[in-house]
């Protein structure tokens, strides 16, 4: 991780690069948080074959491609990303202070990593992997986080925030500093109100981790709705993410709320056409990842 990354006093870290960490990271950048995604690579939803229940896709999407979207929207957004896992999170004055071990700042357009496997009563449990289990279109955020401490890369890095969005999967023993209340059912869950936030000010949990279902379009609601808490918790002024036709507010005599805007009909078609050609081109091939599968098994032939 690079000295300006580390150095950086962040509004907010999202630690798990799947589908909850990953949305809840657009809204906060784009409502101008500085925001850090710490990702381990590991999101579950990468072994699913193809994603058949995600809106907007009638025919269904290939599962890597969505994340990559994903991230590359993110990183639009405004957020960075790191490839790292964090080991620990300690409550400081005014916010947290984050290890990460390993990683670099990546720009964003893909995701990166392996996920981290170890076992548990002589099962595979997936400390690397992110929110959900093998339904079919399971997901929901990497386990950035929790492994061994002799597994870990020699190289940790140290950042401070002032909020987190936890977006792991079931790993929580990085949060064991911070004393948040936890249960189990089945898997161990980060205890929260509706709206994700945890019993500690400035932790909020999102998707699986904070037992949403294994749907990867509930985990994206979840980290959209966490991140919009994240802003109504904080002193900014209420904020409302929509781009308007022109007139919209400014025609009935309103101001144009935070968080909005008004574009003219040439600036409308401006982003239309970039939009159909990113997608054109997005989708002209397949993805190159290859297709994952349950870190027990070994790939068949056919998906080498």
């Amino acid at each position: 991780m690079d000295e300006e990354t580390s150095d950086r006093a962040w509004d907010a870290v999202v630690v798990g690069g799947g589908v909850a960490g990953l949305t809840a990271a657009t809204f906060l950048a784009r409502a101008d948080e500085a925001t850090l995604v710490v990702d381990a690579g590991g999101s579950i939803l990468r072994r699913n074959a193809h994603l058949e229940n995600f809106p907007g896709f009638p025919d269904g999407v290939d599962p890597r491609r969505l994340l990559s979207l994903q991230t590359e929207q993110a990183a639009t957004a405004g957020a960075t990303h790191a490839t790292g896992r964090v080991t620990d999170v300690t409550a400081v004055e005014d916010g947290f202070r984050v290890t990460v071990a390993g990683g670099d700042p990546e720009d964003g357009t893909s995701d990166a990593g392996d996920p981290n496997d170890e076992t548990d009563d002589g099962n595979t449990r997936d400390v690397g992997d992110s929110d959900a289990t093998d339904a079919t279109d399971a997901t929901d955020a990497t386990d950035a986080t929790d492994g061994d401490a002799g597994d870990e890369p020699n190289d940790t890095t140290v950042l401070t925030t002032n909020r987190i969005v936890a977006a792991t999967k079931n790993a929580v023993g990085y949060l064991d500093g911070v004393g948040v209340d936890l249960r189990e059912h089945g898997k161990t869950f980060v205890e929260t109100d509706e709206r994700g936030r945890t019993g500690v000010p400035g932790l909020y949990a999102a998707g699986r981790l904070a037992g949403k279902p294994h749907q990867a379009a509930v985990c994206a609601g979840h980290g959209a709705e966490v991140a919009v808490t994240v802003l109504e918790d904080s002193d900014e002024p209420f904020y409302h993410d929509w781009v308007t036709p022109a007139g919209y507010f400014t025609d009935r005599g309103r101001e144009v709320p935070p968080g909005c805007e008004e574009i003219d009909a040439a600036e409308r078609e401006r982003r239309g056409e970039t939009a159909r050609t990113a997608t054109r081109e997005t989708f002209a091939e397949p993805h190159p990842e290859p297709q994952e599968t349950h870190p027990s098994l070994e790939p068949r032939g056919d998906e080498t």
